[in-house]
């Protein structure tokens, strides 16, 4: 039996397993978006006030481009004027590829979007959704002030006792926050400042890393001038180390959660939508922003009229995605869902050692992610008492 104080220490020799990764592949500079697709539709996934361009229109509307410095941005429409029952233009990109167990991400933003209705992600998913699975990265709402990580998961995958220094978020108020296949999934916030809003940016960004492994999924956060030397010091085809990373932000450890029966090969997802099934909904909306426009109300007050200031700071510039393996792939066959009524897949990656080998596969497909599968009525309570953990009002349903 371990104490809740060893727990750290457990974790490092886990993440520890396996040290070094080797680039696979790197998303920067002009040639960033070459490895994505643009979504190209409405927001059918989690019911925002907008339209994902495909990526003729993001380039020609200057919704996705990338600077003179080399970053790649994606952003809201901040010039048009909306008019009412109509939806405002973003953008949303998911990369051709998807990565096995035995997999590393790490991405460098210099901004993020915030603001009044924003609702920012970037996170992975496997092609079937929920089947595959989904890791958050980066997700906020509105005006928080800290970054929310989570899993969401179709099956038997929980988050009972996280390290010491990790604070739940949906979790921390017992209403089945651990169980991470409900709508808001099992979530930690992040408890470094400057993790999102003004300070992330104000601050010139930061860096997240996620470790996808047969031994857990487990995300680290630092802030501009805390990042380790082993990623300041890394190139687009040096091996990383995680040696000088230290206890992770979130941490998922299989213990509770089965790794294969619960994830699928994860493609990466950046996107900005509007209000929607979290950042619109009354009791999240009106607990920072009720009150920063006429009707209470995320859609009139926000999306429709001017964009400008509303949105001037809603977008992302990334310096560079950076994805990594550790070993030389070998194929193995993993049962994603088994005895859940789906056969199982076979790709390669995962050989069952801590220390898996992934391979990445290239596909186009697109998954779903609707926090209201699970039933709104749920959401909307749990979501609830997350309102008071972030900000300290009290609310009454």
């Amino acid at each position: 039996m371990y104490s809740l104080n060893s727990l750290p220490v457990l974790l490092l020799a886990l993440v520890n397993t396996a040290r070094c990764y080797s680039v696979v592949r790197e998303y920067s500079g002009q040639n960033f978006f070459d490895g994505w697709d643009f979504y190209g539709s409405w927001d059918n996934l989690t019911n925002g006030d907008i339209w994902w361009l495909n990526s003729s229109q993001a380039y020609s509307q200057q919704l996705a481009y990338v600077t003179t410095a080399g970053n790649a941005v994606i952003k809201v429409d901040n010039t048009s004027n909306v008019p009412f029952n109509e939806k405002r233009n973003t953008v949303r990109v998911t990369t051709h590829d998807s990565y096995a167990l035995g997999s590393l991400w790490i991405v460098d933003v210099h901004h993020l979007p915030y603001g009044c209705s924003v609702w920012p992600a970037f996170w992975s998913k496997g092609v079937e959704w929920p089947q595959g699975g989904e890791i958050d990265i980066i997700e906020a709402v509105n005006v928080m002030q800290e970054n929310q990580m989570a899993l969401h998961t179709n099956f038997s995958c929980s988050h009972t006792t996280p390290p010491t220094g990790q604070q739940l978020g949906i979790s921390g108020t017992g209403q089945n926050g651990p169980d991470c296949s409900t709508g808001p999934g099992c979530t930690v916030l992040e408890t470094k400042n400057n993790s999102y809003g003004p300070g992330f940016n104000t601050n010139g960004g930061g860096v997240w890393a996620t470790q996808f492994d047969l031994a857990g999924v487990f995300i680290w956060y630092w802030s501009r001038g805390n990042i380790p030397a082993s990623i300041t010091g890394a190139t687009s085809t040096s091996d990383i180390d995680l040696s000088d990373w230290g206890v992770p932000s979130a941490s998922y450890p299989n213990t509770t959660c089965n790794m294969t029966e619960n994830f699928q090969n994860q493609q990466l997802v950046m996107d900005i939508t509007l209000c929607g099934d979290w950042a619109g909904i009354g009791v999240v909306y009106n607990a920072t922003c009720g009150s920063s426009g006429p009707t209470g109300l995320c859609y009139n007050d926000n999306v429709v009229g001017p964009g400008s200031p509303r949105y001037d700071e809603a977008y992302f510039e990334v310096s560079y995605v950076r994805a990594y393996t550790t070993g030389t792939p070998s194929p193995t066959t993993l049962p994603f869902a088994s005895g859940n009524g789906a056969s199982a897949a076979t790709t390669t990656g995962a050989t069952g050692d801590p220390s898996v080998s992934p391979a990445v596969v290239t596909n186009k497909g697109f998954g779903r992610r609707e926090m209201g599968n699970q039933g709104l009525a749920l959401d909307l309570l749990m979501w609830t008492v997350l309102v008071g953990v972030l900000t300290g009002v009290a609310v009454t349903l």
